[in-house]
């Protein structure tokens, strides 16, 4: 651990937390416009949330705001330190990069905050920043030594081929990837993805996760990969890639399993694993390892799509659920069409909501695994967490940065 921060570093920083009330994200988005002229370091991160989303930007406002917040109380952040450090590592963040982002913030809050940004402010900032930078730096040190140590385990970027692709629906295809080198593969926690180097034509560099959709095995791993699209946007580079253009045989760049976000297989308590749209991939795996490993433990599979014809993975997740002994699956589709058989393919029609859940589920024993877009997210976190369910038992991922949508579930939790 680094040397603690001086009472009066403590001080300063949380007198700057108004400023950052007000003007956190003009902070955030002026410090990557200076970082992002770094061709290597804009390399770093994935660009597609920093396009009209904003989605980074905000993230970091909002982690920025909370650690002023909490200067004194850092123990409550640990959660969002481990996902920021997993996230480093399927990025491949090193030690060597953190300097680049703290001369941009610290240039950043001068630009923003002008004459107010006095040099006191600015040096307890410098030590606050690097507070914590040594902090997630000897934490990722160790989550990368614990990744090449382990059987099959690797550091960095390591080429994997396309063995085959099965296409689970319109809208969503799943790659079976197999290490280059003809290694085996690490073990991955069920919940947990991976990261991707991609180096497209006319696009550069552009960095992706994907969670794993399969359970941890010695061979291969199975991603599962909806094509990106949403009316007046570009589609989405990476997945359009993958649709289009990889087939078996493409080779990838792929960093090694990383994500706070898995399956408690040592417990025996109920889980319920809920998902919206392809969030289903890291629910496919733990599915399939307590199938596999424990099918005596009582599970729920509740799945929410649109309809039938973007519904991924449909009789492969039947089939599992036949074959255990103690899981059980529901189904909603929010738009079901004439072709979509109420009983069959699937249970109800609407929302999948938290009061659904409660009353359907052992609520007052299980865990509740969620996955999913943000408003899925949003409604089903802050629901349960409303209903009485403690938070330790409401355990969530999300495709991209945990934005201000989250700050509430967050500080109730």
């Amino acid at each position: 651990m680094p040397e603690p921060l001086s009472p009066q570093t403590v001080s300063l920083i949380k007198a700057t937390v108004p400023a950052l009330e007000a003007h956190g994200l003009t902070i955030t988005r002026r410090m990557y416009d200076r970082l992002f002229q770094n061709a290597e370091m804009r390399d770093l991160f994935n660009q597609s949330h920093h396009g009209e989303t904003g989605a980074q930007p905000k993230a970091l406002a909002m982690a920025v705001l909370a650690y002023a917040r909490n200067i004194d109380n850092l123990g409550v952040l640990a959660g969002a330190v481990e996902r920021i450090a997993q996230k480093h590592v399927a990025l491949n963040i090193l030690p060597e990069h953190y300097p680049h982002v703290a001369e941009a913030l610290l240039a950043a809050i001068g630009d923003v905050l002008g004459e107010a940004a006095t040099p006191e402010i600015r040096a307890a900032w410098g030590e606050a920043y690097w507070f914590l930078a040594e902090i997630l730096i000897g934490r990722e040190a160790t989550i990368y030594r614990t990744l090449a140590a382990q059987p099959g385990g690797w550091n960095g970027w390591r080429d994997f081929v396309v063995e085959s692709v099965t296409q689970e629906s319109e809208t969503i295809r799943s790659l079976v990837l197999v290490p280059a080198d003809g290694g085996p593969v690490l073990r991955h926690e069920p919940g947990q993805y991976l990261g991707f180097l991609f180096d497209l034509p006319g696009h550069g560099v552009l960095k992706r996760n994907y969670s794993i959709s399969s359970a941890p095995g010695d061979r291969a791993y199975r991603i599962t990969v909806k094509r990106e699209t949403a009316p007046g946007r570009p589609a989405g580079l990476a997945s359009t890639w993958l649709h289009d253009a990889a087939g078996p045989g493409t080779v990838l760049k792929v960093a090694a399993p990383a994500g706070e976000f898995f399956l408690d297989r040592q417990g025996t308590a109920p889980v319920v694993l809920v998902s919206g749209g392809v969030g289903l991939t890291p629910m496919v795996s733990m599915l399939e390892t307590i199938v596999r490993d424990t099918p005596d433990r009582p599970t729920w599979y509740v799945h929410g799509a649109l309809n039938g014809r973007v519904h991924a993975l449909r009789e492969h997740v039947r089939g599992l659920i036949a074959s255990g002994k103690a899981q059980q699956r529901h189904t909603a589709y929010a738009a079901p069409e004439a072709a979509d058989r109420l009983g069959k393919d699937y249970d109800a029609a609407g929302l999948i909501t938290a009061d659904w859940l409660v009353a359907h589920t052992p609520h007052a024993h299980a865990t509740y695994y969620l996955c999913g877009p943000k408003p899925f997210l949003a409604a089903l976190v802050s629901g349960l967490l409303r209903l009485g369910i403690p938070a330790e038992r409401v355990r969530f991922e999300f495709f991209g940065p945990a934005d201000d949508l989250f700050e509430a579930p967050r500080q109730a939790a």
